[in-house]
């Protein structure tokens, strides 16, 4: 009796161990049943939602917009032939983004995205198709190229009003950030101000934008809620960065629309110009000189052949300093364009992008003590105002 109760206890140690070692290891069936505790191995146990959550009005927008603009915009390669340090000559590509026009192929990008590539511009459109394309017309002036592929299926933008911009209207750019193809971001309108181009040429009521604007985003578009084309996306001030640092701006679309015409009819863009060369005067000067107006653009001389000459302007006689810089008085004084005043030799100009060759614009000026308006009809610029 006594053996048999010491073979029963043996056979329950030996029988423990066994089931020790085989059914309460992590992973194993009795362990994946949680009949032995919730410890470091007890079952993972997830909460998932049983449904996608529904988009809210904001995010259904931000894809409606991602939607209809995408297969519009491309990615274009320029490469150039430049001499290494050991002046052996390899190529090298830049990379930048632009966005289609119409269904004849025609691209509007910057000028700086393609500028020097003198080995070829390649188009990537957004179903990864590649095109060669041509230059049809670049304006250095305000950093735009306006370029040409032959494809078919193109999808083109809708082009918006750019005059009626409001500060805190949202925004989205669409381009190829670091080479990342396909890339929307969000943002407001920051501001809207003057700036310098690239090539130190003036930008008028450029669009300042939180929205991300890196390398690689140059030409593409800015955009309104609505996914129509507001700007084209330029520069960022990156404090040496050279990446986004919120503050990215774009050239206007309006800009862009006035100079498409002579993009496309002359490679290039005649710039409507008065003629003249001229000084800013303000009520201090206007009032010592004893004119008979508060402020104006003061007419130093009108160019030969002009347009400022066939309507008659006329340019100062009298030469007179203004501490060490010397002026010419007795010429006209500019105070209204087109019923727009204006003090500046640089608003003038600012005028003249809304206009092209041969329209005719309404000068207002006093010549001595009358004031007058005269019909000018713009010639192209051979020199600009001074």
């Amino acid at each position: 009796m006594k053996s048999s109760r010491i073979l029963l206890l043996v056979v329950c140690l030996l029988g423990g161990f066994w089931l020790a070692t085989n059914y309460l290891q992590p992973g194993s069936f009795l362990s994946r049943l949680g009949w032995f505790g919730h410890g470091a191995n007890a079952p993972l146990v997830l909460t998932e939602a049983y449904a996608a959550p529904a988009y809210n009005a904001a995010e259904l927008n931000n894809i409606a917009v991602y939607k209809r603009v995408q297969p519009s915009v491309v990615n274009i390669t320029s490469t150039a032939l430049v001499f290494d340090f050991f002046y052996g000559v390899v190529p090298q590509q830049g990379q930048g983004s632009g966005f289609i026009l119409d269904k004849a192929g025609h691209i509007l990008t910057n000028n700086h995205v393609i500028e020097g590539a003198n080995r070829g511009i390649e188009v990537q459109l957004s179903d990864k198709r590649k095109f060669r394309a041509r230059v049809i017309g670049a304006d250095r002036t305000h950093d735009l190229a306006l370029l040409q592929i032959d494809a078919p299926n193109l999808q083109p933008v809708t082009l918006a009003d750019s005059s009626q911009l409001s500060v805190g209207q949202e925004v989205y750019a669409i381009g190829n950030p670091f080479g990342l193809a396909g890339t929307m971001t969000h943002g407001i309108i920051s501001a809207i101000r003057p700036i310098k181009s690239e090539s130190g040429a003036p930008i008028e009521d450029a669009i300042q934008t939180d929205a991300a604007i890196n390398p690689g985003n140059s030409g593409g578009p800015l955009l309104n809620s609505s996914g129509e084309v507001i700007g084209i996306n330029t520069m960022i001030a990156s404090n040496g960065a050279d990446q986004s640092s919120g503050i990215g701006f774009a050239i206007p679309i309006n800009t862009a629309k006035a100079v498409l015409a002579d993009l496309l009819r002359y490679g290039r863009v005649r710039r409507p110009v008065l003629g003249i060369t001229s000084f800013a005067i303000g009520p201090d000067l206007a009032q010592q000189m004893g004119l008979a107006a508060d402020s104006g653009v003061l007419i130093q001389r009108v160019l030969p052949g002009s347009a400022a000459e066939r309507a008659g302007l006329r340019g100062g006689t009298e030469q007179a300093y203004v501490g060490n810089i010397p002026i010419m008085l007795g010429g006209d004084l500019i105070v209204a364009i087109d019923g727009h005043p204006v003090q500046t030799p640089q608003e003038i100009n600012a005028l003249m992008d809304k206009h092209q060759v041969g329209d005719t614009v309404s000068v207002t000026l006093v010549r001595g003590q009358h004031r007058m308006t005269v019909q000018l009809k713009l010639g192209e610029t051979k020199e600009a105002n001074v």
